[in-house]
């Protein structure tokens, strides 16, 4: 079976306003409730795990991201970054989790002078992982609860998109629960309502 290679050099990158134009994503995925103890004080985002991928000769990590180049879409390189160097497909969540200006230790002087680089986030909820992907040979991946992605994570622009992350799902997982909640009392309440023939007037 053929794997795709991984894009390469410069000539389609986008830029905006002297900016070097980056997509990328944190892909996720819900741990499973036959994988963790069964603990209703188990909150939603303590049953994430996030990916990440590693780069040679470093232990610090990364989240998959790369130029945005002008035969695609922001959401199209973000999926293109996530199989290259994590071997992951998914759902791509539409709205970005935000746009952070940074300066790559790997810019060219091009890119330098030009004013760094900005970058795109988005959520990918996994839901296929590759076992041969393009950047295999060079990268490592890992699933990490979001404490532990937060301590290894290498660059703070991507901290701060990770922390935006966890508040996007934590909100989620809020209305998840309010919803559940709601669900439960009206079934409680169809459970307990009381047939006419039983009812009695007492003077």
């Amino acid at each position: 079976m053929s794997v795709l290679s991984s894009r390469t050099g410069r000539d389609r990158q986008r830029y905006d306003n002297n900016f070097r134009l980056v997509s990328g994503c944190i892909p996720y995925r819900l741990i499973k409730a036959d994988e963790i103890e069964e603990d209703s004080s188990v909150d939603f985002v303590n049953k994430l795990e996030v990916l990440m991928v590693s780069s040679p000769n470093r232990h610090d990590l990364v989240f998959p991201k790369g130029g945005w180049e002008d035969d695609e879409t922001v959401l199209e390189a973000a999926s293109r970054e996530a199989i290259e160097e994590a071997g992951v497909k998914g759902i791509l969540r539409e709205v970005p989790l935000g746009v952070w200006e940074f300066r790559s230790k790997s810019s060219t002087v091009e890119d330098e002078c030009l004013g760094g680089c900005k970058g795109y986030m988005f959520a990918l909820e996994v839901t296929e992982e590759l076992e041969d992907w393009p950047e295999r040979k060079n990268r490592e991946r890992r699933w990490l609860n979001v404490k532990e992605a937060l301590e290894l994570c290498r660059y703070e622009w991507m901290q701060r998109a990770l922390e935006e992350f966890l508040r996007v799902m934590e909100d989620e997982g809020r209305l998840r629960t309010e919803e559940e909640t709601v669900q439960d009392s009206s079934k409680l309440e169809e459970e307990c309502q009381i047939d006419p023939w039983y009812c009695f007037v007492v003077n």
